[in-house]
């Protein structure tokens, strides 16, 4: 709370330079107009800012501290009534619960913000409300203007709370895109958005537009303990490069890296996949009002093994790429089903068949065991490959020791 101090995402190849400021401490906020959005090239220089500290994130030691924070939150609520939103955020309901541990559900936070702080030195915020909704827009719009960073929103408080965000990006759930349409519409905040007709929304929006409608009262009957599976699952995985990529090896190299990196999750939960789909972004300063990238996928017989699903990768690759320098690469594969048997291929024996699948299960275990630099292909000591530096980041940064 006293340091004048920025995290930022150091990128490889720099110090800083094209990085991202990840978080940055309140006096560092107030003083240079800091915000997590902010490119590190865009700092104020060393004589501008001769207190300001730049450091890097240590990713292993914020998700120690997220496990030890939520362990205190198992203290107050059951396992099923906690809901972990993100790293950082967490929602309780405390319906069964709060009376145990005071006489006012206010003083029940306040309890559990001294419980933090005092275990681990942190400072938290904390929304209460009657339900998921009002607690996050408490949290968001009002806590953390409060010396207690405490807000209570009720439903009767809707006029004067919902109603009064100016800004519809600042509610959680409205997006740039979907404020846009909504300005389309004429509504330019909450109060505008809870008086409009529900069946206009509807028919923009579809049943998001009651979702949002419902939003603007205050409504949420949604119960954190009445957990959601979807019914179809997938695995993907994406990577912002460090630079522009223009040539055709090295960015089917990085493709071929992030489609076996997929394939190795899918083989670890014993599944295949019966489509795969790859995006590509182009480069932002570049773009000359061309297309932002392509975003494209294809059928294929399940499968998953690295030589096959990376292949289907590769022609989607040269299909549609058209010589554009590429920033973004993300790969995903879905329609997953048990991993019960192989489909047999007219250019292959059944024994080499079975034999390469045994190889490449044999270098999952390896890498399991020892860490993915114990076994890599040549092509990522290529110049332009990326999986062996990645290979020590948590969450795409630098991970770090978990240190006290």
């Amino acid at each position: 709370m006293k340091a004048v101090l920025a995290v930022v995402s150091r990128q490889p190849h720099t110090k800083f330079g094209s990085g991202l400021i990840m978080a940055a401490s309140p006096l560092a906020k107030k003083k240079y107009n800091l915000n997590n959005v902010m490119r590190a090239r865009d700092l104020p220089s060393k004589r501008e800012a001769p207190d300001l500290k730049l450091v890097e994130p240590h990713m292993n030691l914020y998700i120690k501290r997220s496990m030890q924070v939520l362990n205190i939150f198992r203290k107050y609520a059951a396992e099923e009534d906690i809901h972990v939103y993100s790293i950082d955020e967490s929602m309780i309901d405390m319906t069964k619960s709060w009376h145990l541990f005071g006489n006012d559900p206010y003083l029940v936070a306040r309890k559990i913000q001294k419980d933090i702080h005092d275990t681990l030195g942190l400072y938290t915020t904390c929304g209460i409300g009657e339900n998921p909704l009002l607690a996050k827009l408490a949290m968001d719009i009002s806590a953390k203007h409060k010396i207690s960073m405490i807000a209570y929103w009720h439903y009767i408080d809707v006029p004067d709370t919902i109603w009064k965000i100016p800004k519809l990006e600042d509610v959680w759930g409205i997006g740039k895109r979907t404020a846009k349409r909504l300005r389309k519409l004429g509504i330019n905040n909450m109060y505008q958005l809870a008086h409009t007709d529900p069946a206009i929304l509807k028919q923009e929006f579809g049943v998001i537009g009651e979702q949002l409608f419902a939003m603007s009262w205050g409504v949420d009957r949604s119960i954190i303990s009445h957990k959601f599976f979807p019914k179809m699952k997938n695995y993907g995985n994406s990577q912002v490069l460090t630079r522009d990529y223009v040539n055709q090896r090295e960015i089917e190299i990085v493709l071929r890296e992030i489609g076996e990196q997929v394939g190795a999750r899918i083989r670890a939960h014993k599944l295949q996949a019966s489509c795969v789909g790859l995006y590509v972004g182009f480069s932002e300063y570049k773009r000359n009002n061309q297309r932002k990238g392509f975003s494209v996928q294809q059928r294929i017989s399940p499968t998953n093994s690295n030589q096959s699903l990376v292949h289907e990768l590769v022609i989607l690759f040269r299909k549609n790429w058209h010589g554009e320098p590429v920033r973004v690469l993300g790969v995903n594969y879905s329609k997953l089903i048990p991993d019960t048997g192989e489909q047999l291929t007219f250019f292959m024996s059944p024994d080499q068949q079975l034999k390469k699948r045994k190889f490449t299960m044999t270098v999952d275990k390896i890498r399991q065991k020892y860490g993915f630099t114990s076994l890599v292909k040549a092509s990522s000591l290529s110049k332009g490959a990326t999986a062996i530096k990645r290979s020590n980041l948590v969450g795409g940064h630098n991970g770090g020791n978990a240190y006290e």
